[in-house]
């Protein structure tokens, strides 16, 4: 399992080190200097500054392949893209148990391993990286250009949300034993691989909290806790889609699907803690992925997808200041051919709290709501 971590370590964002090595004189040096300003720029912005805490750091990140590490490195990829494909051949030569039993969440701790840093996720700039008209960012990996996506941003989903008692949206999880630190902490564990099959620990506790924002806002929800990944990771996804197509056949009138996850963000031995603070409460910053479709998946339908994961983005950003991330738009799949209304959101790191996290579900759930009134019948 440790060499598992350290392969997911070295996959997943270097953001740590990219924003210690860079304090905020540099970034006020490069501006003395035209010639490396107009390189910086093109090559991404840095933005580093002190909080009120000593040694945390608030930082801006949108590197290009040429600055000390290629984007890969410096912006998360979504955690488990790659994963269960990497897990597989693992899998083969374990043994599995027919009845595992439950992955308890740990009652007790150590704090003599890595680091946690705490940092805010602010713009980014760069050519992948354009703003959407009510607030939020999108990061386009696909080959379509910025101003068409832009273009179907501004349009509403084709489908509209009723509130009439009937279910509306689905919330549910591929990986539902994703789970978060235990509080607010310089060190981590190293022996917790933070996953937990406790549903009060693991992504089911973030699903909850969104769920009851949308029956608060009379919208009819059904909240899946169907542990998929557990015992084995690998496969999940194909486990996913069939408790999701076995809920849509149930229930005809679901017009949203949302894939509740959390990131893995570190660099080495050192944990990321993407967080905002709302209100007075910290937050895990989140992330939607919305997939793109190469011709090989099937998806043709994936910029209706797009267009909701546009509402949602501009609702949350202008809503919370710096409580998203910008959109990741790929070429992925992540059972998003299922509905028209289908995403993925990434809620915080591994490095954020149960606190954070489940704070980051209820301010989801809310923006959700005002996010769907704009296109509920009346």
């Amino acid at each position: 399992m440790r060499r598992r971590r350290r392969r997911v370590r070295r996959k997943a964002a270097a953001v740590c080190l990219c924003t210690l090595a860079i304090p905020a004189a540099v970034s006020a040096a490069l501006k003395t200097v035209p010639h490396i300003a107009e390189a910086a720029e093109k090559l991404g912005s840095v933005t580093v500054g002190l909080e009120n805490e000593p040694d945390k750091y608030t930082g801006e990140m949108g590197f290009n392949a040429d600055f000390m590490a290629d984007d890969n490195d410096c912006i998360s990829e979504g955690f488990g893209w790659e994963e269960e494909a990497e897990d597989a051949e693992a899998e083969q030569n374990e043994e599995r148990s027919s009845d595992p039993g439950a992955k308890p969440y740990p009652d007790n701790w150590t704090e003599d391993d890595g680091s946690i840093y705490r940092t805010t996720y602010e713009r980014y700039s760069g050519d992948k990286f354009f703003g959407l008209d009510g607030g939020g960012q999108v990061r386009n990996e696909t080959d379509i250009s910025n101003g068409k996506l832009l273009e179907e941003s501004r349009l509403l989903p084709e489908f509209t949300i009723e509130k009439n008692g009937e279910p509306q949206v689905l919330i549910m999880h591929t990986h539902t034993t994703e789970s978060f630190e235990p509080y607010e902490r310089e060190q981590y564990d190293d022996t917790f691989n933070y996953r937990t099959t406790d549903p009060s620990k693991n992504m089911v506790m973030v699903g909850d909290r969104i769920a009851e924002q949308l029956e608060k806002g009379g919208i009819g929800c059904i909240h899946d806790a169907t542990i998929h990944d557990y015992p084995s990771y690998n496969g999940s996804y194909d486990r996913s889609a069939e408790t999701v197509k076995s809920i849509l056949a149930e229930y005809p009138s679901i017009k949203i699907v949302l894939d509740i996850h959390r990131d893995a963000i570190a660099s080495g031995d050192s944990l990321v803690q993407p967080v905002v603070t709302v209100d007075g409460k910290d937050a895990a910053q989140v992330m939607i992925i919305s997939g793109c479709d190469d011709g090989t998946m099937d998806m043709p339908n994936y910029m209706q997808n797009f267009r909701f994961s546009s509402l949602l983005q501009q609702q949350m950003s202008s809503d919370y200041s710096n409580f998203t991330r910008p959109i990741l738009f790929d070429y992925r799949n992540y059972n998003q051919n299922l509905t028209t209304g289908s995403i993925l959101i990434e809620v915080g790191s591994h490095g954020n709290t149960l606190e954070q996290a489940g704070n980051a579900g209820e301010l989801i759930g809310k923006s959700l709501v005002r996010a769907l009134d704009k296109i509920t019948e009346e």
